[in-house]
């Protein structure tokens, strides 16, 4: 088969190389318990600090701010609820888009079992959020918090977040904002009270999620109580882990807006030639307003999953949206609430140093691969 295209980013970007240098160093330099005060534990202690400051940079906050989970996932799950704990007296309304990644859904869900209320404002055609719903949804007395990503993780659209963060505050409304598929990609946007991200999206390693709490917003973790991490996550911190995030944070931030303007146009052309060369197909998500990395279309009486084998067979690893396969028996909730096409979904995104050839090469496979697969269908 030859050279394998990653074109799987949006899941997990490969391990930048200087988050794998930093990580090697660090196993050694880093390995002890940073809260004692032995020599190793304070240069544990430093590393983690130094890693801490480099990533509040990186992210628009203070080093205070930021506290590091065992995920992006457990980053949501903490900050959402955390805050919706620490502003009970306040209500228990919770405001989300119907796009959000299933880890605010589900946190979403927990407050509800635990008698909360919370309201979805749908999205457009492009997966955008109703601003006016939005605005409306947190005017609502008893509103104790909002969220609101900052690009769609299957389809690449932007959020308007910095509106929506200007219509919480003048509700004081905190505004929860998960921003894992643009940190280190995009700059952060204004006005969030609460913030989740991911190591692995931008190259650093798996198992570091991040949490940034803004000063002034009231937050309470639900779970025991933990003297670690700003009393925010419980746990020992995975130092060498954290460095290795912080090292790969740095470095793909400093190269972001040359990477971003390549790699946006190689999706602009996947864009322009997928429609010209499959029949009944549609892009989906906003053509501009959207993450640099991430374009996916549906191609009509295609199996999703017989695609991407057939892809994988010709050495390209993308993904699919639509989750329609046995695991799950259901489409994806993002194509669902766009209301779009659901069938024969494919999600490319581009990590860094993706090429012009393996785009071109993966434009010269595609047209073949639905072909062969409707044939078998018996729909060509």
């Amino acid at each position: 088969m030859g050279h394998v295209a990653y074109f799987d980013a949006a899941s997990t970007e490969p391990l930048h190389p200087q988050a794998r240098e930093a990580l090697l160093t660090a196993i050694d330099a880093g390995w002890a318990d940073p809260a004692r005060l032995y020599n190793q534990a304070r240069r544990a202690h430093l590393l983690l600090e130094q890693a801490r400051a480099e990533v509040a940079e990186a992210l628009g906050a203070r080093p205070d701010e930021v506290s590091f989970a065992s995920s992006g996932t457990q980053a949501v799950h903490l900050g959402m609820l955390g805050t919706l704990h620490g502003r009970r007296r306040a209500g228990r309304h919770l405001v989300t888009s119907a796009v959000e990644h299933s880890s605010v859904l589900h946190a979403a869900q927990a407050h509800e079992r635990d008698g909360g209320t919370a309201e979805t404002v749908g999205v457009s055609l492009t997966g955008r959020v109703d601003l006016d719903a939005f605005r409306a949804a947190v005017s609502r007395e008893g509103t104790a918090l909002a969220c609101l990503q900052t690009a769609n993780h299957e389809v690449g659209t932007l959020q308007p977040v910095a509106e929506a963060a200007e219509a919480c505050r003048r509700h004081g409304v905190p505004l929860f904002v998960d921003a894992a598929q643009t940190a280190g990609r995009l700059p952060v946007p204004a006005g969030w009270s609460v913030l989740a991200a991911s190591a692995h999206k931008w190259g650093g390693p798996a198992g570091v999620g991040v949490l940034a709490v803004r000063k002034g917003t009231r937050f309470r973790s639900f779970l025991p109580e933990d003297e670690r991490e700003r009393r925010r996550v419980p746990g020992f911190e995975n130092v060498p882990a954290v460095v290795a995030a912080a090292a790969a944070l740095r470095a793909v931030t400093a190269e972001a807006e040359s990477e971003r303007t390549r790699l946006s146009a190689l999706v602009d052309r996947i864009r322009e030639t997928v429609p010209q060369v499959v029949p009944d197909v549609e892009v989906i998500g906003e053509p501009v307003e959207r993450a640099p990395h991430i374009v996916t279309f549906s191609c009509l009486y295609v199996d999703g999953e017989a695609l991407l084998t057939e892809l994988d067979r010709a050495g390209f690893a993308v993904s699919s949206g639509s989750s329609c396969t046995a695991s799950t028996l259901r489409p994806s909730h993002v194509l669902e609430a766009m209301g779009v096409l659901t069938h024969g979904n494919v999600r490319v995104s581009l990590p860094r140093g993706a090429s012009a050839a393996e785009v071109d090469r993966f434009l010269a496979v595609l047209p073949d691969a639905v072909r062969r697969i409707r044939q078998d269908a018996g729909v060509a």
